[in-house]
């Protein structure tokens, strides 16, 4: 499996419209789970994206939709997100 994990600084007072816009995206071609963390002890949020394989991942993040999809939800942020990308070498799902 291959995804990412990235940081969000969410605006304030956005957080109601950036949880609605999430809810919207379906589980894109390729795609395993996403999660996104509003953290206790931090301001910004956390999210985790996984895919099948890379080659999946590359197809989603190269998808004129998708940088759509970034677009909108870069109304709600006040800066762009960090990503870091890799393979999970380990998963346990229940």
């Amino acid at each position: 499996m291959y995804g990412t994990i990235f940081n969000l600084k969410v605006k304030s007072g956005h957080e109601s419209s950036l949880i609605d816009l999430f809810k919207k995206y379906e589980k894109p071609e390729g795609g395993v789970a996403w999660y996104v963390m509003k953290p206790d002890n931090q301001q910004d949020w956390i999210g985790v994206a996984v895919f099948s394989d890379k080659e999946s991942y590359k197809a989603n993040a190269e998808n004129p939709e998708q940088h759509q999809r970034f677009l909108e939800m870069m109304e709600h942020l006040e800066a762009e997100p960090t990503w870091t990308d890799g393979n999970y070498v380990v998963s346990q799902l229940n």
